[in-house]
């Protein structure tokens, strides 16, 4: 079972764009340095880390900054999870950034995902965590 932190803004899958002269495609450079971070951060983690084989199972939290402006009644609310966020980036761009990153190294391929819980909260900082084991 693998279980890590990711600090900091949290950035979701980007579409790849094209280079209108080259005619190439190409990944925005703020989704290659998001998952370069996520496995800085696994790797930091788990230095000897094992590639999981079989069906695995996944968790992810993504918990979003709670707005400065925020009534104090609001802002209780929000902690107590019962105000999710409902802002970018989408849940299903978090989902693809975390899993690409992690291909062939907390697992052989995204296609051994057989479930998947993801949530977006909020909390007094921005952090993704992640779960991943085999079961």
């Amino acid at each position: 079972m693998y279980q890590f932190e990711i600090p900091g803004k949290i950035t979701g899958k980007a579409r790849p764009r094209l280079n209108t002269i080259t005619g190439r495609a190409y990944t925005p450079g703020n989704t290659k340095d998001y998952e370069m971070l996520i496995k800085q951060y696994f790797k930091i983690k788990y230095p000897k880390f094992e590639t999981l084989e079989g069906r695995i199972k996944v968790k992810i939290i993504a918990y979003f900054e709670i707005p400065k402006q925020t009534s104090k009644k609001q802002k209780e609310k929000m902690m107590l999870n019962e105000i999710s966020p409902t802002k970018k980036p989408d849940i299903d761009n978090v989902i693809k950034i975390i899993l690409d990153a992690l291909n062939k190294m907390a697992f052989r391929d995204d296609s051994q995902i057989t479930k998947l819980e993801i949530e977006k909260r909020y909390a007094e900082e921005e952090k993704v965590l992640v779960e991943i084991e085999g079961y």
